[in-house]
């Protein structure tokens, strides 16, 4: 798995196309201020890590939520920071999952419709730490 983790002052997004067939029709704008900003990509080999890897993932939005003291969340699905790609099923519950734990842990979470393109603006921090990149 990779992630591109972003402090973000304010992230904007508007649905554009579709980029599975199957999913529903979805015309969706949402905004969020003073978030962590995580950019992910599931790869194939992420399919039999299970638990350990949502552990690190969870972990690692957390770490820097809490460097920059918020509890808001926006999680964005990205599949051009790999050549390998997890299912389209897996990737999906996987961040199903994440998204519900890190409710439950009390976070405000927005995530992008998964299999859509989307536009976006994003205004990044100026610290160092608003920019991460990890691969787990």
């Amino acid at each position: 798995m990779k992630l591109l983790l972003f402090y973000a002052h304010k992230w904007w997004f508007k649905t554009a196309s579709k980029s599975l067939p199957h999913v529903p029709e979805i015309d969706r704008e949402d905004s969020m201020e003073n978030a962590v900003v995580v950019f992910y990509h599931v790869e194939q080999e992420d399919e039999g890590k299970g638990k350990s890897l949502l552990d690190k993932f969870l972990k690692n939005i957390k770490w820097l939520a809490g460097k920059f003291d918020t509890r808001n969340v926006v999680i964005h699905s990205f599949n051009h920071l790999s050549s390998s790609k997890a299912s389209a099923e897996y990737a999906e519950g996987f961040i199903n999952k994440a998204a519900e734990k890190l409710q439950h842990a009390g976070y405000t979470v927005l995530s992008t419709p998964f299999g859509y393109f989307n536009e976006f603006l994003i205004h990044v921090g100026g610290e160092s730490l608003a920019k991460v990149f990890k691969e787990l």
